[in-house]
C-alpha cells in the first residue's frame, strides 16, 4: 500500500497512482485492485476506471455520510486486500479478424516503407502476436493495447484525418489499437475489423475488457464483407 500514492479528482473522484511504470505486472495490480473494490461495494462509488498507472474511482460525495467523502472512501479502500494473483487466473484471448487490403488498409504500404519491410511482413508481424488490453480510452471501447512489436514502430500523421472509419486498425508510435466508432484520428490506418466493437444496447457494451488479450487475424475482402457488422 507504500507505493500506492491518493489523490481527489474534483469533487467525486479519487485517484490511486502505482507509480509510473508501463508494464504488465502494474497493469494486473491494477486490475486485481479493481476487482477488490468491486467486490466490497463500498457506498457511494459509481464507477471505477483502469489506466497505465492509475485507478479512478468515481463517487456519489451524498452517498458518503460523512464531513469528508474522500479520507472516508480512501480509508475503506486502504482496508481492503486484495489477494487476487497478478497473474491473469485464465488467460482470456479475442481473435479480431482483419483485412489488410485496400480500401480498408490506407496507410499499410506507408508503414511499410517507413520501416523498410514489405506488406506482407508488416501484417506477419502485427497479426503474430498476443496483446494485452491495458484500458479503454480515448472514444468508447478504444482499446489500448500492449505487446507490438517495435518493427513496425511508425509515427503519427503530421495531419489526422477528420473521420476514421469504426474497426479501423492503427498504428501510432509503439502502439497500436482498434477505433471502435467512427472519429477523427492520426493513427497510421493498416486495416480493418468487420466486427462491431462496441454497441451501447448491449451489456456490456464494449467487445473487449481490461485484462483480455485479442490476436489480429487476416481475412480477405470477401470475409470481410461476410462478417461485417457482426457484434
Amino acid at each position: 500500500m507504500d507505493s500506492i500514492k491518493f489523490s481527489p479528482l474534483g469533487e467525486e473522484a479519487l485517484v490511486m497512482e502505482f507509480g509510473d511504470s508501463i508494464n504488465l505486472d502494474t497493469n494486473r495490480k491494477i486490475l486485481s485492485w479493481k476487482k477488490a473494490i468491486e467486490a466490497a461495494a463500498l457506498p457511494g462509488v459509481m464507477d471505477i476506471v483502469p489506466a497505465y498507472t492509475t485507478l479512478t474511482i468515481f463517487y456519489n460525495l451524498r452517498s458518503i455520510a460523512s464531513s469528508n467523502p474522500y479520507e472516508t472512501l480512501k480509508r475503506y479502500i486502504q482496508q481492503l486486500h486484495p489477494t487476487f494473483s497478478l497473474r491473469l487466473e485464465k488467460k482470456q484471448v479475442k481473435e479480431i479478424p482483419v483485412c489488410y487490403e485496400e480500401p480498408y488498409a490506407m496507410d499499410l504500404k506507408y508503414v511499410a516503407d517507413f520501416r523498410g519491410l514489405s506488406v506482407q511482413e508488416v501484417v506477419h508481424i502485427h497479426t503474430n502476436r498476443e496483446y494485452p488490453v491495458y484500458f479503454l480510452g480515448f472514444t468508447p471501447g478504444f482499446p489500448f493495447l500492449g505487446g507490438m512489436d517495435s518493427r513496425i514502430a511508425v509515427r503519427r500523421r503530421s495531419s489526422p484525418r477528420t473521420k476514421i472509419p469504426a474497426g479501423s486498425v492503427g498504428i501510432a508510435g509503439g502502439q497500436t489499437g482498434i477505433y471502435p466508432l467512427a472519429s477523427p484520428g492520426g493513427w497510421q490506418i493498416i486495416g480493418r475489423t468487420p466486427y462491431k466493437l462496441f454497441n451501447q444496447d448491449q451489456q456490456p457494451p464494449t467487445f473487449l475488457l481490461p485484462g483480455d488479450y485479442i490476436r489480429f487475424i487476416a481475412i480477405s475482402k470477401k470475409e470481410f464483407h461476410d462478417l461485417e457488422g457482426r457484434p
